[in-house]
């Protein structure tokens, strides 16, 4: 039987250039998307499906995260007192956001990459399967199983690492993101045996690109720490060569296609506008004021 997945790494240690200057000062992971950061989107997919357990790596201007996840201040909650009745429903929302799960922040050293996080965490995760998922995205599932269920599922099948991902839709995805090759043992799911990085439509050996969530099982920690030995100077320490380590050394990884997913995106300033505009539509205080409005501002 598999082991039981409670934990999940959330990377947030980037400084979020694309969207500077407002990212001088906060973080790019608290970018609101209505009236919630995308940072929180990805925390509640995470609980709903079981984590108990989150560990964020920050930066050292990236405090804002740890406060949005903290009990709130007595000075804001005297605040919302004073407003009565009416703003009571404020406070519990503020409660359950700080009582979702156990939080753990680690600030990230080592060299550039998306790789390093995992070199942070080791001694939090210890021997066991966690999720890996990047905090500025998230494969939204419109009321079907989450993300990270299906993920976990998958595992829970196959006892191995399990990469989350969507089917590329336009020629851009394929410079944007990785995408795995691989026999494929049912629809939607690949024996992944090869991982390329941003290889253009004409080389892209599928159509299945790894974004937003992933599963890893520990054997990942030895891998990293020996990319990180083989780095040369200068050179970034990515994820995915510890995978690609595991994949030599044939460890088991596979692929899995979110079903009913539709990737959801801060990562640049038109896929942020995207979002925060099909999210609107669809908010239940605002959605159907604003999708008529949009309608008529469209004209």
């Amino acid at each position: 039987m598999a082991q039981k997945v409670r934990k999940a790494v959330l990377p947030a240690a980037g400084y979020g250039t694309r969207f500077l200057p407002q990212t001088k000062a906060m973080p790019k992971q608290m970018l609101p998307i209505v009236d919630k950061p995308i940072i929180q989107y990805v925390v509640e997919d995470l609980v709903k499906s079981g984590i108990t357990d989150i560990i964020i790596v920050t930066n050292y201007h990236e405090r804002a995260i740890e406060d949005h996840f903290d009990r709130p201040h007595q000075d804001l909650v005297e605040n919302i007192l004073l407003g009565g009745e009416k703003k009571r429903p404020l406070l519990e929302v503020l409660t359950e956001i700080s009582d979702m799960a156990n939080f753990a922040y680690v600030r990230q050293k080592g060299p550039y990459g998306n790789g390093t996080p995992l070199l942070n965490v080791e001694h939090l995760v210890g021997d066991e399967p966690f999720l890996y998922c990047w905090s500025d995205e998230f494969i939204e599932t419109n009321g079907g199983k989450s993300t990270p269920q299906q993920v976990m599922e998958v595992y829970e099948e196959f006892g191995c690492s399990v990469l989350g991902a969507i089917k590329a839709t336009k020629d851009e995805d394929y410079k944007r993101f990785g995408f795995a090759a691989g026999a494929e043992i049912r629809p939607g799911l690949i024996d992944t045996n090869e991982l390329i990085e941003k290889p253009g439509k004409d080389k892209a050996p599928s159509d299945l690109a790894n974004v937003s969530t992933f599963l890893f099982t520990p054997q990942i920690f030895e891998r990293i720490r020996t990319a990180r030995e083989n780095l040369k100077e200068g050179e970034e320490l990515w994820y995915n060569d510890a995978l690609k380590l595991m994949l030599q050394d044939g460890e088991r990884i596979l692929t899995k296609e979110i079903e009913g997913g539709i990737y959801r995106d801060a990562g640049t300033k038109l896929e942020y506008i995207k979002t925060m505009v099909d999210m609107a539509r669809r908010h239940p205080e605002i959605g159907k004021e604003f999708g008529e409005w949009l309608k008529k501002a469209s004209i």
